[in-house]
C-alpha cells in the first residue's frame, strides 16, 4: 500500500524522463504530452534554458527566507510588471495562494485604505479559483465544496456571462469582482467581450476591484502573455502561477500602485514564496518564451490545431463545439470522455478533461506543427476506437433491456 490520501485518481503513466513535448515511462514507452503538467510546463520538460539557470543558482543559495534581499525576485517582479503592465507583484507558491492574496487585498484595501465595509467577492459559476477554503468557496462549482461546510462567508457565485444577473448582485458590501477570461477547469469557455466591457463598467461604476485569473491562461497561454490582454479591459489586479516556473513551484499576485498601502508591512507574507530557486526558473522561462517568440507561435499553432481538429473530427455527430484560444484547446462531447483519455493514452497520447464531456488540450507554447499532426492523428484513431466501444456498449444495454 502506498501511504499517500487518495486524492488523485490512478497514474495515467508512470514517468521517468522528459524532453520537449515527449515523456518516457518505466517500461522505455514514449509519449506525446498534451496536458503540460496541467498548464504548466510552457517550454516542455526540462527546458535546457531553465535548467542552466536553475543549476547555476544551486550552486548559490536556495532560500533566505523574505527579511532579506532576493535579486531574482526583484528581477523577476520587473519582468512581471513589464509584460502584465502591472505595478507591484507579490509571490506566493502556488495558484490558490495567489488568488488568496488578491483576496485579501482586495478586502483590506475597502476596509483599511477606503473605509468601506466591502467584504464580498463576486465569482462564476463553473470557475476554478483553487483548494483553499477561501478559493474553493470563490470557485462557482458545487463538487469542491462538498464536506468541507462550513465555508467563510463573502462570497456568491452567479452565472458567467449574465450582465443583468451582476448588476442585481452587486451591493453595499461588494469589494470586488474575481473572474477567469477563459474558463479552465470549467470547459475552455472563452468570455464574451461585450460582457467583459459591461463587467469593467459597472466596477468603476460602483468602486470596486476588477480581479482576472489568469493560473492557467497567463505566461503566453492564450497567445499573449495573459488572457486579459486580449480583451479591452484594465484589471486592477491578476494572478498567475502554472506556466510561470516550467514546473519549480511558484504562484503570483500582481497590482495596480494605488493598491499598495493595501498590503503594507507585515499585513501578509510567505516564507517560501518567491524564493531564488524558484524566481530563477520563473525569470528564466519568461525570458527563453520572449527570445524564442513563442507568442507568435502559440497564435500559429493554436490556429493550426483548431484547424486540424475541425477538418479531422469536426463532422462527427457526437462532437459538440471545437474552442479555445491560442493552445488551450476544449473539445466537448454529448458523452463522457473519460475512457477517450485511457485509449489515447494506449496509443501513445496524454490528454486532460475539464468536465466529464470536455477534452482539453494543453500542449507546451513550443509544440511544433509535426507534433500536432501526429497528435491530431492518434486522437482521430483513439477517438474511432471510442465511438466503437460506445456503440458496442449501447447496443449490449438495448440487448439486456428487451
Amino acid at each position: 500500500m502506498i501511504p499517500l490520501f487518495p486524492t488523485y485518481p490512478a497514474g495515467l503513466i508512470h514517468p521517468v524522463k522528459g524532453e520537449g513535448s515527449l515523456l518516457w515511462d518505466e517500461k522505455g514507452n514514449a509519449y506525446l504530452d498534451f496536458t503540460s503538467g496541467i498548464g504548466v510546463l510552457q517550454l516542455g520538460h526540462v527546458p535546457q534554458e531553465v535548467k542552466q539557470k536553475v543549476a547555476e543558482q544551486l550552486d548559490k543559495l536556495w532560500h533566505t527566507s523574505n527579511l532579506f534581499v532576493i535579486e531574482p525576485q526583484i528581477q523577476l517582479a520587473k519582468k512581471v510588471a513589464e509584460i502584465s503592465g502591472m505595478d507591484l507583484v507579490f509571490f506566493a507558491n502556488s495558484g490558490a495562494e495567489a488568488n488568496e492574496a488578491a483576496i485579501k487585498l482586495a478586502r483590506r484595501y475597502q476596509q483599511v485604505i477606503k473605509k468601506q465595509a466591502r467584504y464580498q467577492i463576486i465569482t462564476f459559476e463553473q470557475s476554478f479559483h483553487g483548494r483553499t477554503l477561501a478559493t474553493l468557496t470563490a470557485t462557482g462549482q458545487a463538487k469542491v465544496k462538498e464536506g468541507f461546510q462550513p465555508l467563510p462567508e463573502g462570497f456568491v457565485s452567479i452565472p458567467f456571462g449574465d450582465i443583468e444577473k451582476l448588476k442585481q448582485t452587486i451591493s453595499a458590501h461588494t469589494a470586488a469582482i474575481l473572474l477567469e477570461v477563459v474558463q479552465g477547469e470549467g470547459g475552455i469557455h472563452p468570455a464574451d467581450e461585450k460582457w467583459l466591457v459591461e463587467v469593467e463598467k459597472l466596477v468603476r461604476k460602483h468602486d470596486l476591484l476588477l480581479i482576472i485569473d489568469e493560473v492557467q491562461t497567463g505566461i503566453g497561454r492564450t497567445g499573449k502573455w495573459f488572457g486579459f490582454q486580449h480583451y479591452p479591459i484594465q484589471p486592477d489586479i491578476i494572478t498567475m502561477a502554472k506556466g510561470l516556473g516550467s514546473g519549480f513551484p511558484i504562484g503570483a499576485m500582481a497590482a495596480r500602485e494605488k493598491l499598495k498601502e493595501g498590503f503594507s508591512l507585515g499585513s501578509h507574507g510567505s516564507t517560501f514564496g518567491g524564493n531564488f530557486l524558484a524566481t530563477t526558473a520563473g525569470l528564466a522561462t519568461i525570458e527563453t518564451i520572449e527570445k524564442q517568440n513563442l507568442l507568435a507561435h502559440v497564435v500559429k499553432m493554436g490556429s493550426y490545431l483548431i484547424e486540424q481538429l475541425q477538418q479531422e473530427i469536426g463532422d462527427i455527430p457526437q462532437l459538440k463545439e471545437i474552442r479555445g484560444k491560442g493552445l488551450m484547446i476544449g473539445i466537448e462531447w454529448e458523452i463522457p470522455v473519460a475512457d477517450l483519455i485511457q485509449i489515447a493514452k494506449d496509443q501513445g497520447l496524454l490528454l486532460l478533461t475539464a468536465g466529464p464531456h470536455v477534452l482539453r488540450l494543453l500542449p507546451p507554447l513550443n509544440v511544433s506543427q509535426e507534433e500536432i499532426d501526429q497528435a491530431v492523428a492518434i486522437l482521430k484513431r483513439s477517438i474511432d476506437q471510442w465511438l466503437k466501444n460506445e456503440k458496442k456498449r449501447a447496443s449490449e444495454r438495448q440487448t439486456r433491456s428487451v
